[in-house]
């Protein structure tokens, strides 16, 4: 089975609002021109798993319970755990 031909990939759509993607890009920015790369990536991360998730939960809820499966939660969790695992990353000094 093809990944990219798949119907789950053509037939989703994910609605961000324009004011995030012109606040992510200000964030993002802002940290590269300050020399901070690990805190850009977190920001961008922090971005990604808002939008995937927060944002567009109505694709999640079905009558108003959620209606996720164990690979998604899996999958968000380990996007928790790797957060958590950046933040760390991000106080620790040299």
């Amino acid at each position: 089975m093809d990944l990219f031909k798949s119907e789950f990939f053509t037939s989703t759509q994910l609605a961000v609002p324009l004011s995030h993607v012109i606040m992510l890009l200000v964030l993002s920015t802002g940290a590269l021109l300050f020399g901070r790369l690990k805190l850009a990536l977190v920001i961008n991360y922090c971005f990604t798993l808002y939008w995937g998730y927060i944002i567009n939960l109505d694709l999640f809820t079905s009558g108003g319970l959620l209606k996720l499966n164990t690979f998604t939660l899996l999958y968000f969790g380990f996007g928790i755990v790797i957060l958590i695992l950046a933040l760390i990353g991000l106080m620790h000094r040299e």
